[in-house]
């Protein structure tokens, strides 16, 4: 008989999952985390999903403000050399070549053949001309249209000068589709992306396809990104490398083709694709990148030239055309053989294409900002009616009064002249300022800040104020002369010495510059040759409130403190407000504030603002005509005849120098018939220098004006100023051909009435009815 065990078997372990409630506890599990994950997802996709619309919706692209110097204007007498008319039109991205391509011209000797662009003006739109022009003696002769709109006057497109950035330096011209050279949409996604209007955002076979490629050659040789992932990755996000951006890539490229047409996508890529780098900006977009290299616009491509902008999408730097052109060469041949391969283009255009070379610019058409200081100005100027936001992202076109060859001589006489100064005296490092306005218009032509124009540092021509020294004493003079009962130019003053003694106990003792004194002289000379005590003693007598009531006239707005020493130039002013002031002068008593903006207007070309000449006669022109006559006798026989050094003699100038204590503010302002130009010499730390006005400033001032081709100052006679041979050192009238004699202005009526002839008779001219007895 078995005997049986009383002892119980163990129970098998069952895993948690095995009996039914472990199983449903862990499918519970598995479903509130896939709930969760799917909760979280679908936030997720909500939250790119705004990210995607806000932003494709709003505005898409923050476009620079884009500013233009003046239109170059070619007609038969236009004032040009050809010198400045072919850096001009190399500033505006022309090229050599035959001169019957749009954008080229050619050259043989002094004649040129242009083939202009075309452009839209804030007045109307320039159509394309070719050209044929001469230039003799500085000007133009022999101006012919070739083909195209015939036309008495031409305007060429205005240089780009430079732009008002974002503050993420991206820079881009928008296009739309039908701005498109008709290859560039086929070529662009034979290479990039050959099924984007059949794909979903991504494309799975194009990443396997890449991904086998790329495994087989050991190393990445092809991208699987659609042209829609490119798009979301340079639009939204950042360039890591990451799984999880990849995936965000992914989501938000199905969901960019969820919301928008293909089109939309296709010409927001076209836009928003990196193509190159100028400097600190990032050139984004073919628009710009069809000026960038090619200085054209890109409507205007030829199969060559938009193979190559294709190429670069792969890499802009590697294949940089102009730091690697064999690379370059290579790669566009490659887009020109793919096209050839997909059908795109016939073997005889890709034949033609290959055997061009790459003819991109030398330098970028749309460099930074050319002319740092004038640009400085400009945006200080729209300040008073533009948000800098604005500027910064809308696409204005700010066509502004530069005048390259102008602003080219400006640079080179202020950098050349310090050059020689220093090299001729061991001297400290010296700095300068000039700026030049059109005289009648008061736009500002050019402006220098400093000895190096490239500097986007301190602006000396807007911001630094220094004491102006004698630049005062035309305005002194002219206070005085709007008094012709008591003042003349022929009116005797006093340069003699003498002291002020303040309630204070204090005592003030002003010097001429030489130590000297010149006795009893007439006004015009004591202006003419800058004698201080005798300016000082003028301004005294008409009274300084009175001197100072003219520099307001004439737009100075600053207070100015009334102390005897202002009229010897102690106020500090900026070059651009000597300017300012000095236009009054230029324009027989007109306030004329600077302008340096004709017009505004929108990427389009609608209008915003005009910014026409405004002007308000503010004093006297008879008192201004004869301070304009003491004026040019500076330059003649005064303290700026040295001028005439550099200068020829039949140029008409007028100008007054400057000098401050120690030297150390040397200034010059004077005018011609066209320009106004205002200089200053000095150092940064306010120290000494050997230099006057007449031996600092000038010399820059006359280097300069003896490079623009012009006419010489020739005023005007206004109502009620007459001309008189006199005799100044008697202050009488007398005949044409006496010793001493000068054909001078007078307000009518202030003219002396004693007249001494050669022979020394004297004759009373008697007023009322004995004057017709002696006529």
């Amino acid at each position: 008989m078995k005997k049986t065990s009383n002892a119980k078997k163990s129970p098998k372990k069952r895993s948690p999952g095995s009996s039914p409630r472990g199983k449903s506890r862990f499918w519970h599990l598995v479903g509130r985390v896939s709930l969760v994950g799917l909760v979280v997802l679908t936030g997720w996709v909500v939250y790119l999903d705004a990210v995607v619309t806000s932003k494709f919706e709003g505005q898409r692209f923050e476009v620079p403000s884009r500013v233009y110097a003046r239109p170059l204007e070619l007609y038969d007498g236009a004032s040009v050399s050809v010198g400045a008319l072919k850096r001009e039109l190399e500033m505006s991205g022309y090229r050599t070549g035959n001169g019957t391509q749009a954008g080229t011209y050619t050259q043989s000797g002094s004649r040129f053949v242009i083939s202009t662009r075309g452009f839209r003006f804030a007045d109307g739109s320039e159509p394309r001309r070719r050209l044929s022009l001469s230039i003799s003696g500085d000007r133009v002769e022999n101006f012919r249209n070739l083909s195209g709109e015939n036309t008495a006057i031409a305007r060429l497109e205005p240089a780009r000068i430079g732009g008002i950035y974002p503050a993420h330096k991206e820079d881009r011209v928008l296009v739309k589709l039908s701005d498109l050279p008709p290859v560039l949409e086929s070529a662009l996604l034979t290479i990039e992306d050959r099924e984007f209007y059949d794909h979903f955002g991504v494309a799975p076979l194009s990443i396997a396809r890449a991904l086998w490629v790329n495994i087989q050659a050991g190393r990445v040789v092809q991208g699987g990104s659609t042209l829609t992932q490119q798009l979301v990755k340079n639009f939204y996000l950042t360039r890591d490398q990451t799984l999880i951006r990849k995936g965000n890539e992914a989501l938000m490229s199905m969901l960019l083709e969820a919301h928008y047409e293909k089109q939309d996508i296709l010409e927001t890529y076209l836009n928003e694709v990196y193509l190159g780098q100028a400097g600190t900006r990032s050139i984004h977009g073919f628009g710009l990148a069809s000026q960038f290299y090619f200085g054209e616009s890109l409507k205007d491509l030829e199969l060559e030239q938009v193979a190559l902008l294709v190429g670069l999408v792969k890499g802009p730097s590697y294949y940089d055309p102009r730091r690697n052109p064999e690379r370059a060469l290579n790669r566009r041949n490659l887009v020109i053989d793919t096209l050839l391969a997909n059908g795109v283009i016939e073997e005889v255009d890709a034949q033609k294409a290959r055997a061009k070379p790459l003819d991109v610019t030398p330098k970028p058409s749309y460099s930074e900002n050319r002319y740092p200081a004038y640009i400085d100005l400009v945006r200080r100027h729209l300040a008073r009616d533009y948000k800098q936001e604005d500027l910064q992202s809308e696409g204005l076109r700010i066509f502004t009064t530069l005048n390259p060859a102008i602003q080219y001589a400006a640079e080179y006489s202020v950098a050349n002249t310090l050059k020689d100064m220093e090299r001729s005296r061991s001297e400290p490092l010296l700095e300068a300022a000039m700026v030049v306005t059109s005289r009648d218009s008061g736009e500002v032509l050019a402006l220098v800040g400093g000895r190096d124009p490239k500097y986007a540092g301190f602006n000396r021509a807007v911001d630094a104020r220094r004491p102006i020294g004698s630049l005062i004493k035309p305005f002194t003079y002219l206070t005085a002369l709007q008094s012709p009962e008591r003042y003349t130019l022929i009116t005797p003053v006093e340069d003699r010495k003498f002291a002020l003694v303040f309630d204070d106990g204090r005592r003030w003792e002003p010097n001429n510059y030489d130590g000297e004194e010149h006795g009893e002289v007439p006004l015009h000379r004591a202006l003419s040759r800058s004698y201080n005590l005798a300016a000082v003693r003028v301004g005294l007598d008409v009274g300084i409130e009175a001197v100072v009531e003219t520099l307001q006239k004439l737009g100075v707005t600053d207070p100015i403190s009334e102390y005897p020493s202002m009229l010897l130039g102690s106020v500090s002013m900026t070059p651009v407000t000597v300017a300012s002031l000095y236009q009054g002068l230029a324009t027989s008593g007109f306030n004329i504030p600077l302008r340096t903006i004709r017009d505004v207007t929108t990427a389009q070309g609608e209008s915003l603002s005009r910014y026409s000449l405004a002007v308000d006669q503010v004093v006297d022109p008879g008192a201004v005509h004869l301070v304009q006559y003491a004026m040019q006798e500076t330059l003649q026989e005064g303290t700026g005849r040295s001028a005439y050094r550099f200068v020829p003699d039949e140029l008409g100038l007028a100008g007054k120098t400057g000098t401050t204590d120690d030297g150390r503010d040397s200034w010059f302002a004077g005018f011609s018939g066209d320009l106004l130009a205002v200089t200053w010499v000095g150092r940064d730390d306010n120290g000494p220098t050997a230099y006057t006005g007449a031996t600092g400033a000038l010399p820059v001032w006359a280097r300069f004006m003896a490079q623009v081709p012009q006419h010489g100052f020739s005023p005007v006679v206004p109502d009620g100023v007459q001309y008189h041979w006199v005799n100044a050192e008697t202050g009488t009238l007398t005949d044409e051909h006496c010793e001493n004699a000068r054909f001078m202005p007078f307000v009518t009526g202030s003219e002396p009435q004693d007249s001494v002839s050669c022979s020394g008779d004297l004759t009373r001219r008697l007023k009322g009815w004995f004057e017709g007895l002696f006529q």
